[in-house]
């Protein structure tokens, strides 16, 4: 009866029944963000900048960007855990599959065929929890990054705060409290992701010290309604500070 019961949940899709079921692709998520939660309030993660309805920047003064030039132009939405974090636990990522051949013939893997042949990876990827608006500079050279404390770096962004430095990233002090429960929403929900203990270690950290505000509220009630799952992580902050 226990191996029975064992094989049973086995079976069962590795992602937790509170996760994404609804939007079925990432250029959906972006729209829907886009459009019905960022509508009223369109500011980006990690520098403050302000955004029209077009997506084209209005920087912020002092904002600098020494790379990227063209994509800095406009608003991308980031994966703050990035999709690689916890795209390479799909085998269609890591090795393939045999849907994945090009016109030519050709076998490809990586994020394409994940996308392609997987839907569990893409609810995963779509999950709006996970995506912020960003410069696409900023997000450009942040890319798959993990987050750490740089403190003998400077700013790579002029008056934004945003540090990045040898394959590691420091967030600006505003951006860190949403980015800490974003991870620690992201393992919670999906089996798949784990976080190091280093980096658990830092989000548990910056969770404490970065709370709640209404936005981060206000965003996560949002979204929960356009997604149908809820954000334990964020609802347990909010409602703490009366916020929910």
């Amino acid at each position: 009866m226990k191996i029975h019961i064992f094989l049973i949940l086995a079976s069962i899709s590795q992602v937790s029944f509170a996760s994404n079921q609804t939007i079925t692709s990432f250029s959906k998520a972006k729209k829907t963000l886009q459009t019905q939660v960022y509508n009223e309030h369109r500011q980006t993660l990690y520098c403050n900048a302000s955004f029209n309805e077009a997506k084209q920047v209005n920087f912020p003064s002092g904002f600098t960007s020494n790379k990227y030039k063209k994509r800095a132009k406009k608003i991308e939405w980031e994966h703050v855990v990035p999709a690689e974090n916890f795209g390479r636990t799909f085998a269609e990522w890591r090795d393939g599959d045999t849907q994945c051949v090009d016109r030519k013939g050709k076998r490809y893997k990586g994020r394409k065929c994940a996308n392609k042949v997987s839907s569990e990876y893409r609810y995963m990827q779509a999950d709006m929890f996970n995506l912020y608006p960003a410069i696409g500079s900023v997000n450009a050279l942040r890319s798959n990054y993990n987050f750490t404390m740089l403190p003998a770096e400077e700013s790579s962004f002029g008056s934004c705060a945003m540090k990045i430095n040898n394959n590691k990233a420091e967030p600006p002090i505003e951006a860190r409290g949403r980015i800490s429960r974003t991870y620690l929403y992201m393992e919670q929900t999906y089996t798949r992701y784990n976080m190091s203990s280093q980096q658990q270690k830092l989000m548990n950290a910056w969770d404490k010290m970065y709370p709640v505000d209404k936005w981060e509220c206000d965003r996560a009630k949002k979204i929960s309604v356009l997604q149908g799952n809820k954000n334990l992580v964020v609802e347990s902050r909010c409602a703490s500070k009366n916020l929910w």
